[in-house]
């Protein structure tokens, strides 16, 4: 992965030179690309256009999908079968879709790899490389993210030194500038600042968080799915479906309402065929989300969700100690952040804390009270609210969408929590009513 398309076609040229010289590639009968690459028998491509007429399986071809050719037709039809696949899973693509819409697949953009996830990543980085996308390329990798630096010093060929050469340059000097580069123009102070209060944010940690999440548990979801009574093809187009992470982030958030996800799993694949559907994945992701929203309404999962600051599905389960550590580690930091966030405010009266009631001083009302308004603090920081209202504008993401619900029916306990004299309960008329978030 690197930054540019320039890089990029360049490393895609020479890995296909290479792959051709041992064999490995059959560059006798090819086809021409786009960009004015060509592409052969033994290629891993890319495909850059969704097109459901194209069936491979009981998939399509999808944007981003990775390939490998198998064989160049007569009239520059290509037949591809999915990368990592040994047998199964082929599709014959017209030549014009293969002309327009195929990109040879040894390197990407680091734009490009968002979704991605191999077994490792090389990553080509510069001094032009934002920190945002550095952070995306180097943690594509399960086992391995390896960055190679270009510190931009001449080569011996060069007759000179040349105006803003850096003699001093090195690989991490680079990447310390890879990690500053975001684009703005503030003071060194206000950088400090910045900087500090970024790395610790919770909209940071969280992130990491599910980061870690996906890679300790991916091994855990893809054997859940393998023995929830699909196919083996169904199971495996699953667990290879750009939606398996929308999945397994599903499941988590089900499990950490309470629900038995090893029994639900199979039971709704159970329930009906797949027949129609495009996306395994996506399609059980629909069915995990209406079935666990269904029996919190029901009543069928009473215990209290387990949350990270009020917000982040917990992670549960089998996983290795140090990734158990690492996550451990940052809910500690997480729940740490959000009650500083939450002192700050009062110590300095916030206009938007003054909006949560006042504060009641019974200690049944107030560690509750404590914990509604933690989780509003801790929303703030992980979406950047910044003005007086506690919460933002409705949530247009989806991803941001149960979050918003959280921090509003934490906003709700807050209020109805002011003032509560001791020993007063709340009516049933009072008590906010809906779904287990």
């Amino acid at each position: 992965m690197t930054d540019s398309n320039e890089s990029v076609q360049a490393l895609n040229n020479r890995a296909r030179a290479d792959l051709t010289l041992d064999g490995t590639v059959n560059a006798r009968r090819e086809v021409e690309l786009h960009n004015g690459t060509r592409t052969a028998a033994g290629d891993t491509v890319i495909t850059r256009r969704n097109d459901r007429r194209l069936r491979a399986g009981r998939s399509w071809v999808r944007n981003g999908d990775r390939w490998t050719v198998t064989e160049v037709r007569d009239d520059g039809a290509l037949t591809l079968r999915r990368a990592g696949r040994k047998w199964g899973a082929h599709v014959v693509i017209p030549a014009e879709y293969a002309a327009e819409h195929l990109d040879l697949g040894y390197a990407v953009t680091s734009y490009r790899a968002q979704g991605i996830t191999v077994d490792t990543s090389h990553v080509l980085a510069d001094a032009s490389m934002t920190r945002e996308t550095f952070y995306v390329a180097m943690t594509r990798g399960r086992e391995q993210n390896i960055a190679y630096v270009a510190v931009d010093k001449p080569d011996s060929a060069h007759d000179g030194p040349h105006p803003g050469d850096n003699e001093e340059a090195t690989a991490r000097s680079v990447l310390f500038g890879v990690l500053q580069h975001v684009g703005a123009e503030p003071s060194a102070h206000e950088t400090i600042t910045t900087e500090q209060d970024a790395w610790g944010s919770i909209a940071q940690l969280a992130a990491e968080y599910e980061t870690l999440v996906a890679a300790a548990q991916h091994d855990r979801w893809a054997a859940l799915i393998r023995y929830s009574g699909l196919s083996d093809d169904d199971a495996d187009d699953a667990i290879t479906s750009p939606a398996f992470g929308a999945l397994t982030a599903e499941l988590r958030r089900a499990e950490a309402n309470q629900h038995d996800v090893e029994t639900l799993l199979p039971r709704l694949v159970r329930a009906r065929g797949f027949g129609d559907a495009d996306d395994i994945a996506a399609a059980l992701h629909y069915r995990v989300a209406r079935a666990t929203a269904r029996l919190a309404r029901s009543g069928g999962a009473r215990k209290r969700p387990r949350l990270n600051a009020g917000l982040i599905p917990e992670a549960t389960g089998t996983m290795s100690p140090d990734m158990r550590q690492a996550l451990t580690e940052r809910r500690d930091l997480i729940e740490t952040r959000a009650g500083t966030l939450l002192d700050t405010a009062l110590a300095e009266n916030h206009e938007w804390i003054t909006k949560l009631g006042v504060q009641p001083k019974q200690a049944r009302a107030a560690q509750p009270w404590r914990n509604a308004a933690r989780t509003i603090a801790a929303y703030r920081d992980r979406y950047g609210v910044n003005g007086p209202a506690p919460l933002a504008a409705p949530a247009e993401a989806e991803s941001r969408k149960l979050d918003t619900a959280r921090a509003r029916a934490a906003l709700d306990r807050t209020r109805s929590l002011e003032g509560e004299p001791k020993g007063a309960r709340q009516s049933p008329a009072a008590r906010p009513v809906g779904p287990s978030l």
